[in-house]
């Protein structure tokens, strides 16, 4: 991560403040997803250990959302890419 950082920084040096943005935006658009995720996968556990009967309706829910926000996250990751 720390390289992933440092790479970042030497590219901000040569192309300008703008590739430095758009790393920091693409790093703050992979945490929201991996928090948002593990905080849906998190609930959907909680919600099976209390109703185990409901687990059907709870797991299907859960992908769903998972997916949204992983969808919500590709498109921001693809915008970022292709504006300058």
């Amino acid at each position: 991560m720390l390289d992933f950082a440092m790479i970042l920084a030497q590219a901000a040096d040569s192309a300008g403040i703008g590739v430095f943005g758009k790393g920091v935006g693409m790093g703050l658009v992979i945490i929201g997803a991996g928090l948002g995720i593990g905080r849906i996968g998190g609930s959907a556990v909680d919600a099976i250990s209390r109703q185990p009967e409901a687990s059907g309706t709870i797991a299907t829910n859960m992908l769903i959302a998972s997916a949204l926000v992983e969808g919500v996250s590709v498109i921001a990751l693809i915008l970022m890419l292709i504006l300058k």
